[in-house]
């Protein structure tokens, strides 16, 4: 029975914007001397989260976020608050963290390890070399759209005063925001998760280090969640049904998600060329990978490999950017369902 789940996906990204600090977030690559743009795994693990609870059509779980006034009647911005229950499903699959005063800490490692959205090879994805100015503009229409100026000591200045300004310095108010240096992520991006099977749907009843309050195992115990060991200890797994019906939009949301943030100017399909799935990390990095090409300097080819012992499954739109691919209408249904496989297959509640 292994325990953990490889899969590698590699998607077009043309000309859009996934993730900003400071304009378009990147790092840099030392060996070619480049820089690459990427999404963090943890935008890439949230969107994966929002797709899953689409699929479940569930909301999120309520997070409290707490403040305190301080002496100087400021406002300062505390621990937010995780209800910390895997009866929502995107704390079973995401995790949690609570250290509440006066509460026992508790939590919980997500069965996900999810990498960056990043480029397969340096030379194949990363930031255009042109920076681009915006514009925030609504000059077509001036009359809707008051303006308030200040003068220097901070008063509003009377719509005579302004004229009066506007004169005397040969000056003008344009409804316009310039938002300068920005650039656009495109090329050839992967992204890397791991499923560990043995924490996917169990969570443990060790009260050292606890997952959960006493008074929430005896409801999870109450809502016919099964009692269990698994290589951590004793557990608690969520019940047949439910997990099941969880594993229907895992499989959907790991292959089928989207960024949800950051792209309302700059929308791309980031549609999904290959699907590698494995349960050898080895294997799946050789499945979808790059070479140097030999004879051009400075130059690097994407490699789709169906025969490192890996399950691959290839798209259509994938044989337009590597050639020979073999791309099929149905492969990521195929990828879905093999996912869906892998994880009904393992056994929650006898794992020992």
């Amino acid at each position: 029975m292994n325990n953990f789940i490889y899969l590698r996906s590699l998607r077009h990204v043309e000309h859009t914007v996934f993730c900003v600090q400071d304009g378009q977030k990147f790092y840099y690559d030392q060996q070619f001397g480049i820089r690459c743009a990427y999404s963090s795994g943890q935008q890439v693990k949230r969107s994966i989260l929002d797709s899953i609870l689409d699929y479940l059509k569930e909301a999120q779980a309520p997070i409290t976020f707490n403040y305190e006034i301080t002496k100087d009647n400021g406002i300062s911005n505390k621990e937010p608050w995780s209800p910390c229950d895997p009866a929502y499903t995107d704390q079973l699959l995401g995790g949690w963290m609570r250290a509440q005063t006066g509460e026992t800490p508790v939590k919980r490692r997500s069965p996900f390890s999810i990498s960056a959205l990043r480029p397969i090879h340096p030379l194949l994805g990363g930031l255009e070399n042109q920076k681009e100015n915006l514009t925030f503009d609504r000059s077509s229409n001036p009359n809707q759209h008051p303006v308030v100026v200040k003068g220097a000591n901070g008063t509003i200045l009377n719509e005579e005063q302004i004229a009066q300004f506007l004169s005397e310095n040969k000056r003008t108010l344009p409804r316009r925001n310039w938002i300068p240096d920005n650039t656009r992520a495109t090329g050839l991006f992967v992204y890397d998760v791991v499923i560990d099977l043995r924490t996917l749907f169990s969570v443990s009843t060790n009260q050292h280090e606890p997952e959960l309050t006493l008074e929430k195992i005896e409801k999870l115990k109450f809502d016919n969640w099964i009692i269990g060991k698994n290589s951590f200890g004793e557990c608690l797994v969520c019940p047949k049904e439910r997990r099941e019906k969880i594993i229907e939009a895992v499989a959907s949301g790991l292959i089928n998600w989207r960024i949800t943030s950051n792209q309302s100017r700059t929308f791309s399909l980031m549609e999904t060329l290959a699907v590698s799935i494995s349960d050898n990390a080895n294997k799946l990095a050789a499945s979808i990978r790059a070479e140097l090409n030999e004879d051009r300097e400075r130059s690097a080819k994407p490699v789709i490999d169906k025969n490192t012992g890996t399950d691959v499954y290839v798209t259509l739109p994938c044989n337009g950017y590597i050639a020979g691919a073999g791309g099929k209408l149905n492969d990521l249904e195929k990828a879905e369902n093999k996912l869906k496989k892998l994880m009904l297959a393992y056994d929650y509640e006898n794992q020992l």
